[in-house]
């Protein structure tokens, strides 16, 4: 590690933590949703857009810490896109919670629920690899497994799409659960970007 010669304010680590904690509760209203009946989702979807703004009031504080502090504890830039790529999952997800009870779909696929699962299996990682920022060690194996994941979630994407263009008659109906099962892939993408953020801060630091 680069030794540095004057101090740093931590309190960015923390930040990044609650901002993660935040996502991992998300995808959980996310798989709730999924397994709720059409009655329950409105509901649902109400505290996810909570938990929403929830995570926007951390990474609006980081932003204004940015502003704030001359000394950070590591790149200005890297800090300011680390935030907002975690706050760009949770608007994915939102996104999704909200075309599901906005279209009100009737049935989602079966393989819609394993997407899930990899965005709840990236956002328990990213949750595990935020205070080890603290250190920059132990974090290959979060970036390494997080890529792994998002090669799964396209094997998976390209498997749905296929199976809604052979099994969705209607166009309309078609249409509206395609938006929906691209929107679950851009949150996939959204882990992989932040991965990718921690990487290039682990490099920078190392």
């Amino acid at each position: 590690m680069r030794l540095r010669l004057t101090p740093r304010d931590t309190t960015y680590f923390d930040l990044f933590t609650g901002l993660a904690a935040h996502v991992v509760i998300g995808t959980g209203l996310l798989a709730e949703l999924l397994g709720a009946d059409k009655a329950g989702r409105e509901e649902i979807a109400a505290r996810f857009v909570q938990a929403e703004h929830h995570a926007d009031d951390v990474a609006h504080a980081i932003t204004k810490r940015l502003n704030q502090t001359f000394v950070t504890p590591f790149d200005r830039d890297d800090i300011y896109g680390l935030a907002n790529a975690l706050d760009d999952v949770m608007d994915a997800m939102e996104e999704a919670c909200d075309l599901i009870v906005l279209y009100k779909v009737e049935e989602l696929p079966p393989r819609v629920s394993e997407v899930v699962q990899v965005l709840q299996r990236c956002a328990e990682l990213t949750a595990e690899a935020m205070p080890r920022l603290r250190t920059m060690e132990e974090l290959r194996e979060y970036w390494t497994e997080i890529h792994r994941l998002e090669n799964q979630a396209d094997r998976l994407h390209r498997k749905l799409v296929a199976q809604l263009f052979d099994d969705t008659t209607d166009a309309i109906t078609l249409i509206k659960l395609k938006e929906i099962v691209d929107v679950l892939e851009d949150a996939c993408d959204g882990f992989e970007r932040v991965a990718t953020m921690v990487e290039t801060i682990a490099l920078k630091e190392s």
